[in-house]
């Protein structure tokens, strides 16, 4: 147990151990909660004149760069005070100057348009002049219009005559015609139509197209065929333009009314087949359609180089394309003539290459020729220098040996050889 005296009325209190521990922890806490407030106190004191200070300094050093601005911007005041004075003096001497050069300008100018006031007038005497010639001319040349168109008037009412009688003509043939189809079978119509066409070409063969070929077309081997094809050629033989004709007509009491589109399809295999580069129906089929009636019909936008004509256009389409292929006939010449030339040239190629392989080959078998004839000098050299070598050391004992001969004597034989040396005395004194 423990005892705590109150420190206001004196009083003594008891109190266990749990309780007096609680106490002291409320105290203990108490002094440490006083202790922590007065350590903030105190920091944020610190903390305050820290800032303080910080703020003195930042205003400090504010001040000075705000001081060594005012003193920049005084500076470049006073520059451009300077500039904008210099400035100002130079563009009074350049107003001066462009002063100047205007009233010097204004007098060229003046002098340049009394000049040109003269030139003028000289100018408008001339164009008066020229415009009284003129008109004397424009006179002369419509008098000379007038009685050309007189003429050509009174010309073309002649012709106005020829053409009616010409269509008065055209009426009857057709009639005729009409009649005539009337009178023919299907067959003999188709036949009509081919044997004036026939007729047709027939009639300008000799004059108009003298190299040219148009027979009719009996090859039914690929089991169709058209009905004319024509050909024309060069005078060197060159084929420039072919056409396959498909001639069609009927009737005009036939049940059954046949299209030109109809026919489009196997005239392009007959074309296709007999390697003819146009092909042209010509067909009397559908009278009334404008389409046909106006003229040369181009259907190349269903198969290649196809028209479709009436009889009329039969020579004039002729004519046109025979005309256009024979403008090409040239390039196609000279086009076979660099195509022979390429051919030349690969020919060239080939011949080089077949050169150059056998020239590889050879010159692959003379090389290796070369290096076993190289390989046989070096194994002869070899030999030869070993030779060499022998020789050299047989001549070397060849020498010693002769050393050795030169150097013998009768001493040296009959050293130790007495009754030898004594013989060689006496043959000696023999003699």
């Amino acid at each position: 147990m423990n005892q705590i005296k109150c420190p206001n009325c004196g009083e003594v209190f008891t109190i266990d151990e749990s309780d007096y521990e609680s106490i002291v922890k409320q105290i203990k806490d108490h002094e440490y909660m006083e202790d922590l407030e007065r350590v903030e106190r105190q920091h944020k004191k610190e903390l305050d004149q820290a800032v303080m200070i910080a703020k003195a300094d930042a205003e400090k050093a504010f001040t000075e760069k705000m001081n060594v601005k005012d003193l920049e911007i005084a500076k470049l005041n006073s520059a451009i005070e300077k500039q904008d004075s210099e400035t100002r003096l130079a563009v009074s001497e350049a107003v001066k100057d462009a002063e100047l050069a205007r009233e010097e300008l204004k007098r060229d100018l003046s002098e340049l348009i009394g000049k040109k006031d003269i030139e003028i007038a000289k100018l408008n005497a001339a164009i008066e002049k020229q415009n009284a010639q003129s008109q004397l001319a424009i006179n002369e040349a419509v008098k000379e219009k007038e009685a050309e168109i007189s003429e050509l008037e009174a010309k073309s009412r002649a012709m106005e005559e020829s053409f009616r009688t010409q269509l008065a003509g055209k009426d009857e043939t057709i009639a005729f015609y009409k009649d005539l189809k009337a009178k023919q079978s299907t067959k003999m119509i188709g036949e009509s139509l081919e044997q004036h066409c026939s007729y047709e070409f027939n009639r300008l063969r000799a004059t108009a197209f003298k190299n040219a070929y148009f027979e009719k077309d009996n090859d039914a081997s690929s089991g169709s065929k058209g009905d004319f094809i024509f050909r024309d050629y060069g005078d060197d033989g060159t084929e420039f333009i072919s056409i396959m004709f498909e001639m069609k007509n009927e009737s005009d009491t036939t049940a059954t009314k046949h299209k030109n589109e109809h026919f489009f399809k196997e005239l392009d295999k007959d074309r296709n087949e007999k390697k003819c580069e146009y092909a042209i129906l010509v067909s009397m089929l559908e009278a009334d359609n404008d389409l046909y009636n106006e003229g040369i019909v181009d259907v190349s936008y269903k198969y290649p180089k196809m028209y479709v004509i009436r009889p009329q256009f039969f020579i004039p389409i002729i004519t046109l394309l025979r005309d256009a292929a024979l403008n090409s006939l040239q390039y196609r010449k000279e086009l076979q003539t660099v195509q022979n030339q390429n051919l030349d040239y690969a020919k060239f190629e080939e011949n080089m290459k077949q050169f150059k392989d056998a020239f590889g080959r050879n010159y692959e078998l003379a090389s290796r020729k070369f290096k076993d004839a190289i390989d046989d000098i070096d194994r002869t050299i070899k030999a030869l220098e070993k030779t060499k070598a022998d020789l050299l050391s047989s001549e070397n004992n060849l020498r010693l040996a002769n050393d050795k001969a030169q150097d013998l004597s009768i001493k040296k034989l009959t050293k130790g050889a007495p009754s030898v040396a004594e013989k060689f005395r006496q043959e000696a004194e023999e003699k």
